[in-house]
């Protein structure tokens, strides 16, 4: 079970980001996760949202260079050593993670994790078989 993930490229100067997240507001995308990279030239800004489809479309409609992409969320107590765990299952079984981030939501006792890595669906096998609870997109509203 995936989430989507829309990954949004941006200049790297100092009010691509604002300009980006005020394109959200005004269009009344709430994002649920944020991740940014950049490079000297250029960022990626990673987002979850409640509705892809619809940030996705917004953002194109604002010249924006969007790509999506599924991920994994998975559900996690909020107590030391829950990603450890997770992470040391995930290498065992030959995983590589390409990247992560975390958020956490209205729940209490609870972060989810977005993990991108090596063969989707073997993790996701994986993950469930061991009791780890992955996260639908429409689960996201609930989270």
């Amino acid at each position: 079970m995936t989430v989507n993930q829309i990954s949004i490229f941006l200049e790297n100067k100092p009010e691509s980001l604002s300009q980006l997240t005020d394109v959200l507001a005004k269009n009344n995308v709430n994002m649920r996760a944020l991740s940014l990279a950049d490079t000297s030239d250029f960022g990626i800004a990673r987002i979850i949202t409640d509705d892809c489809a619809n940030a996705e479309e917004i953002l194109k409609a604002n010249d924006y260079v969007v790509k999506t992409t599924g991920v994994i969320a998975i559900e996690i107590p909020d107590e030391a050593g829950s990603l450890n765990k997770i992470l040391k299952l995930l290498a065992e079984n030959g995983r590589n993670i390409e990247y992560m981030y975390g958020f956490t939501g209205r729940k209490t006792n609870s972060a989810c994790m977005i993990i991108r890595c090596t063969n989707m669906q073997k993790t996701e096998e994986i993950l469930e078989s061991n009791g780890i609870h992955t996260i639908g997109q429409e689960e996201l509203k609930d989270i």
